[in-house]
């Protein structure tokens, strides 16, 4: 069945939004993924400053906040601004003045507004999370919910453009930048910051390691995996694999200061990564995009050839404690859950199937 547009025409000729808003042009979502950067740019510094110099950290008002915080005030005022400029065809533009993608990203300032408040109140009154405290912290979970609606506006523009090109370079930036901010609360669960696979399970105390650094695996599989499949849901972009894989791997080492078999490790998955973008795209070009079990198979490559990158550059780095059964039985395993988690992002067949 051919689809028609209807809608009005706006920027560049591209479809409007509903309300007869002009979209987002290409250097609009360009801006906001430039001071998306900036705002997690800030998160990393305070992340680090939690980890290596929390004894100098005393209460709220602090140069890494300031710099967390001047982040979200940029990408925050720039999102508004781009409503406000369209009020012409919106007069009520706090309403309906929001360009496509951008609707979700300014409930995301107000989320992140409202958290950084609490924030403030917590740490004035309550003192400085260490630890699990700072990731488990209902104020930097509202920060940390804000900052990914608010991250990915760029990303809900590009999908809704379908456009390719420049256009896909900032889809792609934005959804890097919304995955690493997800990553700031799961430093306890991430695997790109354990090294548990260079130790024999055996020897003493390694054996919970063991088990905890399968849990890593499992669960960063998650992180990296939805938003990919997301994305290739819609098609296949060259560099979006890679992206996100470097965005998470990039936010987590930068806390610790690159700890060399982690880095090696990293250095793995982002190479993985992208034999998986390029395997994948070739896939499409080939099988075509509606092929069968797309997304199934995208999910298992993906998370097979970035753990075995990770593996194979830990081993470089510092050798691989865990036994064959053990280390490939995590590369089958996480197969196995991101062809689970394309299954569950694939679309429904039509009841004829």
């Amino acid at each position: 069945m051919t689809r028609t547009d209807t809608a009005p025409a706006g920027i560049g000729g591209r479809a409007a939004s509903p309300a007869g808003v002009a979209p987002a042009s290409r250097r609009e979502d360009l801006v906001a993924v430039l001071l998306g950067a900036c705002l997690v740019g800030g998160a990393l510094a305070d992340g680090w400053a939690h980890t290596s110099l929390l004894e100098t950290i005393e209460g709220f008002f602090t140069p890494w906040h300031g710099l967390l915080y001047a982040g979200f005030v940029g990408s925050a005022g720039w999102i508004c601004w781009l409503a406000y400029r369209r009020r012409d065809r919106a007069p009520r533009w706090w309403r309906d003045g929001w360009p496509r993608g951008y609707r979700v990203g300014a409930i995301g300032v107000a989320v992140f507004a409202a958290g950084g408040l609490a924030d403030m109140v917590w740490h004035e009154t309550l003192g400085v999370e260490v630890g699990l405290d700072a990731e488990f912290s209902p104020s930097h979970l509202l920060l940390d919910g804000g900052a990914v609606l608010l991250l990915t506006s760029p990303l809900r523009s590009w999908w809704a453009s379908r456009e390719g090109g420049a256009r896909a370079a900032t889809g792609v930036a934005s959804l890097a930048l919304g995955t690493m901010a997800t990553t700031i609360l799961l430093g306890h669960s991430s695997a790109f910051l354990s090294a548990a696979a260079t130790r024999e399970p055996g020897a003493s105390g390694a054996q919970q390691a063991a088990v905890l650094g399968v849990d890593a695996y499992l669960v960063t599989t998650v992180v990296i995996g939805v938003p990919f499949l997301l994305s290739h849901r819609r098609r296949a972009t060259p560099g979006a694999a890679t992206a996100v894989v470097a965005g998470v791997a990039l936010f987590a080492l930068v806390m610790f200061e690159f700890p060399v078999p982690q880095a090696w490790g990293a250095v793995g998955a982002v190479a993985g990564a992208a034999l998986a973008d390029l395997v994948l795209c070739r896939s499409d070009a080939v099988r075509g995009p509606d092929a069968a079990l797309r997304l199934p198979v995208a999910g298992a490559v993906l998370a097979a050839l970035v753990w075995g990158g990770h593996l194979a550059g830990l081993a470089l780095a510092d050798g691989i404690g865990w036994t064959p059964e053990v280390w490939s039985g995590v590369v089958t395993l996480t197969a196995v859950e991101g062809a689970l988690l394309g299954g569950l992002a694939a679309r429904p067949l039509p009841d004829d199937q």
